[in-house]
């Protein structure tokens, strides 16, 4: 019996015990994105935190993937029957910033309802995405992770390649690619989910030390303006156009490029670079060995490798709900974020921890250890102290912007515009979406 089982028995076998005074806990409600297994896991989080106390009930409610649950969360609270917690994605955090007076920040909840809230116990590259200029936490941080490179060791074997030596550089990305397909390997060298904006911009970007947009990127005001058309942005995108046309990089569909991980785990691909969240999905599913790199960079431009950036989800408190409620949602964000919690959540999922102190626990229970390649994402957040250009990014509409990114590269793609004019074109289009959020919001 796994320990996820135990853990989900015994927290059923509490609950029953506190059945009978369960009716008198004040309810307070999570709306959250999670479907599956990590649903199961958040649940069982959940039922955790309420056999441990009998004053509140967290009640989980999974409302559909990011977009939809955010747009359901905005029009509950329009009509006044929003959540006390809601889970937004990354992207989502200029315009929930933009929400003021619908969120309770969570520096100000845990000030106002918390015990023994120190901002400083928190990894200060997964809180600075989700803070203010004054480095207020605005919401909590809860499932964060950041691009990592997998490969297939039987397929380097198969091309004569070291199974130990993954690629560093993104020069060793096209010439590994290569001799996989001239060896016959493969018929594929590399893909990647998020081709056109996570993975292939935004982490592109932060790991060389360029700004995605002027304000840093975002951070400073309503005001921003995109700056992602730059040389070596534009340089990598022609670069992956030709490596499309040879077959060393498959293009796996627009957004989250739903055919990466098909692909990977097939072996026609013997390099796929994806969530660090996903190493659950591809152990499963790979009957190969698995190896694990960072994110490749170009050796020639100063900067480079800076630190990636992270992507996922964070907990927003939403005002209008009594006070009483409100030292509910504290006491239970503060046990989101207890070691234990943490270092489970983050050796079940692949998500990073979020406090110095799960990670050290991680550490101490063995777990990097028993499982290579697991703290890679740790490492390259963590491989140099975050810049303006590599903390994050904070732009209003931003889903909006992401799919005009996808537009682009698809024409950079098919050969209608080169990498300069298609991230010309995207900077244009995205800057247009920016002043109709901040005309909106001022």
């Amino acid at each position: 019996m796994s320990r996820f089982t135990l853990h989900a028995l015994s927290v059923g076998i509490a609950a029953a015990s506190l059945s009978l005074s369960a009716h008198a806990a004040t309810e307070i409600t999570w709306w959250h994105s999670m479907g599956g297994e990590l649903g199961e896991r958040l649940s069982a989080i959940a039922e955790d935190f309420n056999a441990s106390q009998d004053e509140f009930t967290i009640a989980p409610s999974y409302r559909g993937e990011y977009e939809e649950a955010m747009v359901n969360t905005i029009a509950a609270f329009r009509a006044g029957e929003q959540p006390h917690i809601v889970q937004i994605y990354e992207v989502g955090t200029g315009t929930m910033m933009a929400a003021q007076g619908a969120i309770y920040p969570v520096y100000e909840l845990m000030e106002e309802h918390g015990n023994n809230f120190d901002p400083s116990d928190y990894l200060s590259v997964v809180t600075g995405y989700y803070t203010d200029t004054d480095g207020n936490m605005l919401s909590m941080p809860f499932n964060s992770s950041t691009p990592i490179l997998y490969y297939n060791k039987a397929v380097f074997e198969a091309a004569g390649l070291d199974p130990e030596t993954p690629p560093t550089t993104w020069q060793e990305m096209g010439e590994m690619s290569q001799q996989i397909l001239d060896e016959d390997a493969a018929s594929c060298g590399f893909t990647l989910a998020y081709a056109a904006n996570w993975v292939g911009l935004e982490n592109f970007s932060a790991m060389h030390n360029l700004p995605v947009g002027t304000l840093e990127n975002g951070f400073g005001g309503l005001e921003t303006e995109f700056t992602f058309n730059g040389d070596v942005q534009a340089r990598f995108w022609d670069q992956l156009k030709e490596w499309s046309d040879s077959g060393a990089y498959m293009y796996a569909g627009p957004a989250n490029g739903p055919d990466a991980a098909p692909a990977f785990y097939s072996s026609d691909c013997a390099m796929y670079m994806n969530s660090s969240a996903s190493r659950a999905d591809v152990l499963a599913n790979s009957d190969f060995d698995v190896g694990f790199g960072m994110l490749p960079y170009y050796d020639d431009v100063d900067g480079a490798p800076q630190n990636s950036i992270i992507g996922g989800a964070t907990l927003w408190v939403l005002s209008g709900h009594e006070e009483n409620e409100y030292t509910g949602v504290a006491e239970f964000l503060q046990f989101l974020s207890s070691p234990e919690v943490q270092a489970e959540w983050h050796q079940g999922t692949g998500y990073l921890p979020i406090t110095t102190a799960a990670y050290e626990l991680s550490q101490e229970q063995g777990y990097y250890d028993e499982n290579p390649g697991a703290d890679i994402a740790i490492e390259q957040i963590n491989l140099n102290e975050p810049t303006e250009n590599s903390k994050g990014l904070r732009f209003g509409n931003y889903p909006q912007v992401r799919m005009v990114l996808d537009e682009e590269f698809q024409n950079v793609l098919s050969g209608d515009k080169s990498g300069q004019e298609a991230l010309d074109d995207a900077a244009e289009r995205g800057n247009q979406i920016l002043r109709d959020f901040e005309a909106a919001n001022s």
